[in-house]
């Protein structure tokens, strides 16, 4: 059977990730993201009502023109978890598909909402949930399943397309967390059978964000135990705290609740996605907030919710908000920026659990947001977090359990995966014959 491989986004840059695994006749799609960095430069973009042709011109969608060139039919989409670097061009480019949307049950309700926001496009593609540990067949000899991670968002999968030829693994994005707050622990056991089963793995295409960092990253635990030690240096001062942390850490924003109202704190979630990620998990059942938690994501709604603040004491309430990257229109910059009943004084408190997406544009907002913060007599905390993503010795680890035949580096610009390069090649791959080093709208031609 000819396997091939397009990688179409993500392997230029940080976002819009797409790639598309041609098995004989049967084309499978994974994630159709966007690139969050070409959105944000422009402060007024709004992407629901834009054109899909308008979106890949200025870099911030996949250009998909490449499946045109694979001799197939696309049997599936699936995104491998509900970040908009993965899920977020699913409503500009999924309806040129006759394919379903197969995704987790979180992963997928997230979906369904982007869906329902879209302006510009009408998306009738079917939407299949798949829990983590199942399989179905696709096309014509082929199986997909669904191996369960540990991310910085709850309900991630590593789906893996069995072919005649052996796995294809897409790694996109996972730590290895065997205790994590929310969930459970990343399946080793199943991954270190996929690797000896059969004709073992193909191919394996690995997220390498952390490549050049040494050690291990550590577990949500690690984080949850800093939130707390953080809120609890605080459990005595009088004045504001503020937390921000990615809206989607479902995990790390129950960490935060929790902490809060032991230190005598209400917190209140604050801003749409907050509410919009939040909310979903609640609804699911996959988390337990305090039946007293308040969200809000409208703007007059956030504004009272401020002027209660204000009236009864900062010193009651935790405010969880969006904003950790400087967003231009989040409600953390917002605040910076003095546009919000709610004002700062002189030590108060402003957390980032967070850590700055490594991209120039983010890491200009974040400095702006930081420093409008500290005009105002804020005091920073920052980097209270873990990354989601492997570290050298998960790289090393993977690659031991799965025993690849071929790596594909993505999620990186090629400066950026130049470490994981490096990384395969001191356990034996080489570059240009089973280690590839490829860029956006290439194929790889594998059998």
């Amino acid at each position: 059977m000819e396997i091939e491989i397009a990688t179409i986004g993500g392997y230029e840059e940080v976002g819009r990730q797409m790639t598309a695994v041609r098995a004989g006749d049967d084309i499978v799609v994974f994630d159709m993201g966007l690139n969050l960095s070409k959105v944000l430069i422009h402060d007024n973009v709004q992407t629901e009502g834009m054109h899909s042709l308008d979106l890949i011109d200025m870099g911030a969608i996949p250009d998909d023109r490449v499946m045109a060139d694979l001799d197939g039919e696309v049997k599936a989409i699936v995104p491998t978890h509900g970040h908009l670097d993965h899920i977020g061009a699913i409503t500009k480019l999924g309806h040129r598909y006759d394919a379903p949307i197969v995704a987790s049950p979180f992963t997928l309700e997230l979906v369904r909402e982007e869906i329902e926001d879209e302006d510009k496009f009408d998306l009738q593609n079917d939407l299949v949930a798949m829990d983590a540990g199942d399989s179905m067949e696709i096309g014509n000899g082929l199986e997909l399943e669904f191996v369960n991670v540990t991310h910085s968002i709850i309900d991630a999968i590593n789906p893996v397309l069995h072919t005649p030829e052996g796995a294809i693994v897409y790694g996109l994005d996972k730590r290895l967390d065997h205790t994590p707050v929310i969930g459970d622990p990343i399946d080793m056991k199943r991954f270190r059978e996929i690797g000896r089963e059969g004709e073992g793995v193909l191919c394996y295409i690995e997220d390498c964000t952390n490549a050049g960092r040494k050690g291990r990253t550590p577990s949500e635990q690690v984080a949850r135990k800093e939130v707390r030690d953080v809120l609890y240096s605080m459990e005595d001062y009088k004045g504001g705290i503020v937390a921000t942390t990615f809206s989607s850490q479902i995990a790390r924003v129950t960490s935060l609740v929790e902490y809060a109202k032991e230190i005598g704190r209400e917190p209140i979630l604050l801003g749409r996605s907050m509410e919009q990620y939040s909310g979903t998990a609640q609804r699911l059942g996959i988390v337990d907030f305090p039946e007293d938690l308040k969200m809000y994501g409208y703007r007059h709604d956030i504004n009272n919710t401020f002027e209660r603040v204000m009236n009864e004491g900062k010193e009651n309430f935790l405010p969880i908000v969006t904003g950790h990257q400087g967003e231009p229109r989040a409600m953390l910059t917002r605040m910076g920026r003095g546009e919000t009943p709610y004002q700062l004084d002189e030590g108060d408190k402003v957390i980032f659990s967070a850590r700055v997406i490594p991209e120039p544009t983010n890491v200009g907002q974040r400095y702006q947001s930081e420093q409008l913060l500290g005009m105002q007599g804020a005091r920073i905390y920052d980097d209270v977090h873990v990354s989601g993503h492997l570290s050298q010795e998960g790289h090393y680890t993977m690659l031991d359990t799965l025993q690849p035949q071929h790596i594909v580096p993505a999620h990186q610009n090629l400066s950026a995966r130049a470490s994981y390069v490096d990384l395969a090649s001191s356990q034996g791959y080489r570059l240009g014959r089973d280690l590839h080093a490829t860029s956006n709208g290439d194929t790889i031609q594998l059998v």
